[in-house]
């Protein structure tokens, strides 16, 4: 289930085992907290963390016998591990009669990034997988309008469009920039608002520049590149940047994967890859590739000290504008 529907199942009842896994922090810490809300009583005889990096092997009877045992004075215990990576031989060997008998005295939570490899958790029938990936733009963008409402706040729906992008849907930056919106304290929330107040991410501001190159607009895609490279020393990371974007542009043109699948590839929101195909498209196939190729070659020769750092930054600059 998404993240957003989580509210209305546990309305229902408990669901034994929840695997809280995605990208966003913000849904798996919430997500997390709405289950302990739900069902934890006497948090300091009934909660048990564990950590998953130390759960391998035999140590995860310890995990089990601590599934096994019951709540003192309540109706549930909860259980939580984080960043739990099982492999497969060991879930079959240890994990497996467990997760699939779970007494119903018992709630385990497992919270995890994604980062890691292992038995495909989320497929396993006794879990119920919340995802927690990066939510979409509108989803983001009602919840930002909803939340500043809450505050007492009107807003403008362009102004939590504006929040949504620049904080590439990362609800753990969203939440907080609209906070800081709250406690700015001007009302209504304008987009004038938002872009004194909020800050734009770096990846978004990437795609803001390579965006204006898509349109011609050369002189703010030297404003937004310049005041970049004052903000960091490291023009090395800019020209990565760079040709990053221009690849994963020229990957998106090219591929003939559904915009899902692309997100999961790229480790991109799933609006964010739909908006880079129309860029894609603007730049059409022969100036990505250009690019591509020139920016790899120029950061080779930085990183071989046939060019400086300055140097290389210039001349990449020079080649987006004249090529």
């Amino acid at each position: 289930m998404k993240y957003t529907e989580l509210k209305n199942d546990i309305a229902q009842g408990d669901r034994r085992i929840y695997l809280f896994e995605g990208e966003d922090a913000y849904f798996r810490t919430h997500g997390e907290e709405q289950v302990k809300r739900a069902f934890l009583q006497m948090p300091e005889l009934n909660f048990t963390s564990f950590e998953g990096s130390s759960l391998k092997g035999k140590a995860l009877t310890d995990l089990t016998s601590a599934m096994a045992a019951y709540p003192f004075m309540a109706q549930k215990r909860i259980i939580r591990v984080e960043e739990f990576y099982p492999a497969e031989s060991d879930y079959e060997k240890y994990l497996k009669s467990a997760f699939e008998n779970c007494p119903d005295t018992t709630i385990l939570i497992i919270v995890n990034s994604g980062a890691g490899k292992g038995a495909a958790l989320k497929r396993k029938k006794c879990i119920t997988f919340v995802d927690c990936s990066h939510a979409d733009e509108d989803t983001v963008t009602r919840w930002a309008y909803a939340t500043l409402k809450r505050a007492g706040f009107s807003s403008e729906v362009q102004a939590c469009r504006n929040i949504a992008a620049y904080c590439l849907c990362d609800m753990s930056r969203v939440a907080g920039e609209v906070q800081k919106l709250i406690e700015y304290g001007k009302n209504p929330v304008t987009v004038a608002e938002v872009d004194e107040v909020v800050y734009k991410d770096a990846d978004y501001r990437i795609y803001e520049m390579t965006d204006a190159i898509a349109y011609k607009n050369y002189s703010h895609f030297l404003d937004i590149c310049l005041k970049l490279s004052q903000k960091s020393a490291d023009r090395a990371a800019l020209i990565s940047a760079l040709h990053r974007y221009f690849k994963n542009l020229l990957i998106i043109l090219t591929s003939s994967q559904p915009a899902s699948a692309l997100a999961t590839q790229l480790k991109m929101p799933e609006f964010a890859v739909r908006k880079s195909a129309e860029r894609a498209r603007a730049f059409g196939q022969q100036k990505l590739v250009h690019y591509t190729s020139v920016l790899y070659d120029l950061s080779a020769r930085m990183r071989s000290g046939r060019l400086t750092p300055d140097g290389a930054f210039y001349t990449s600059l020079a080649d987006v504008l004249f090529a």
